[in-house]
């Protein structure tokens, strides 16, 4: 399982229609904020090992209605605290 982060910029006012979707739509989606700032949502995706993060981001992420703008973060290892 790969682990990736996108910012998400929405239409104007349609931030909690696009992460409603993201919720209903995305199984994958583990954890989804609202956020402040330039960028409106910050998703969790897990993606089976294998998946391509470009392809999923491109294919079916920029295809839900009211997606402005992505920002992928890729990230490799989850540190606990106290485990380090």
């Amino acid at each position: 399982m790969n682990t990736i982060f996108v910012q998400i910029k929405c239409e104007l006012g349609r931030a909690y229609e696009v992460a409603a979707e993201l919720a209903d739509e995305f199984d994958n989606a583990s954890q989804i904020y609202s956020t402040s700032g330039h960028w409106d949502l910050l998703v969790q995706f897990r993606l089976v090992d294998g998946q391509d993060p470009g392809l999923f981001v491109n294919e079916r992420l920029h295809a839900v209605q009211g997606i402005k703008d992505t920002y992928t973060i890729m990230v490799f290892d989850a540190f606990t605290p106290g485990a380090v």
